[in-house]
């Protein structure tokens, strides 16, 4: 359902409706790419061509940005560029200067675009308007941006903030690790990143590996803190947590996918699936961000 989450808070409750949202996107929508675009990108259906630009599910939102890029590899406009090249110096008995040569890069590229092959991806966007997150499915900061923009520009005066809160996610793991005190409904893991705090960014990671040793004590005691480090909520849900306060690597465990939709139809498990998965991931946050000492006020 959602590998990756990356965090942003809206006005709980939030109270832009599924059918305004989506007329708002409407002017954005996606359309492919023409011969001369080497990108594209635009909001989509999440369940295809029959069902609505917002996809809504007991009071949750899913919405879908399609990118489309076209792959033109810079070593095949290099050689047609180079072949060109030689056929000019030949008509004029001298090579193509630097500046010449540019330019005839930039026209074979613009000659070959229309037969680069296109790649489709996507990112999907999570909305709980009631207790006010949005996030962004997507392991990467800068690409949950350039989405989070995009979707600024569709919505006008869209109350949308980066999620702040009162202690630093790197001082609280750390914190954790060290004095093996799980915090309230999670349990901490076995995979960790500690880093150190100098010029020399040293850092050392542990994969599948007891978090309670003393070498891990001693590296903290010297001045490394953890940035990354795997936890478990409830039982339901693994991840890992990240000093910007990104959730990755999610994971529903065995519990929770004992409650998970028996539905034939495709559609009706989506759904069940869709708002049994968000409702507990709600749960999840609003734990997370009181283990972190509440949000941060403005």
């Amino acid at each position: 359902m959602f590998k990756n989450l990356q965090l942003y808070r809206l006005p709980a409750p939030w109270a832009m409706t599924a059918d305004t949202l989506a007329t708002a996107l409407l002017p954005q929508m996606f359309a492919p790419a023409s011969r001369s675009e080497l990108l594209r990108q635009g909001w989509d259906r999440p369940r295809g061509s029959d069902g609505a630009l917002v996809h809504s599910v007991a009071g949750q939102y899913l919405l879908r940005l399609v990118t489309e890029k076209k792959v033109l590899p810079a070593k095949v406009v290099n050689q047609v560029a180079k072949e060109r090249a030689a056929e000019l110096e030949e008509e004029q008995g001298f090579a193509p200067g630097k500046k010449a040569m540019k330019e005839l890069k930039e026209r074979v590229a613009d000659e070959l675009l229309p037969r680069a092959f296109p790649i489709r991806s996507h990112v999907d966007v999570w909305i709980d308007p009631q207790h006010g997150w949005l996030a962004v499915d997507t392991p990467s900061p800068a690409r949950a941006d350039d989405v989070v923009k995009l979707l600024l520009k569709a919505v006008d005066k869209m109350p949308l903030e980066s999620l702040r809160v009162q202690h630093s996610p790197t001082t609280m793991m750390t914190e954790w690790v060290h004095s093996g005190d799980d915090p309230y409904n999670f349990t901490v893991d076995q995979d960790a990143t500690l880093r150190a705090s100098g010029e020399s960014k040293a850092q050392i990671g542990y994969k599948r590996h007891t978090l309670g040793g003393e070498d891990i004590r001693q590296h903290i005691a010297a001045g490394k803190q953890c940035t990354r480090l795997a936890m478990t909520w409830d039982s339901k849900i693994s991840f890992v947590l990240t000093e910007q306060l990104a959730i990755k690597s999610i994971k529903q465990l065995d519990v929770m996918k004992e409650g998970m939709s028996t539905a034939i139809g495709s559609d009706e498990r989506f759904d069940n699936d869709f708002a049994l998965m968000t409702g507990e991931l709600a749960k999840m946050l609003a734990d997370l961000v009181e283990a972190l000492g509440g949000e941060a006020k403005a």
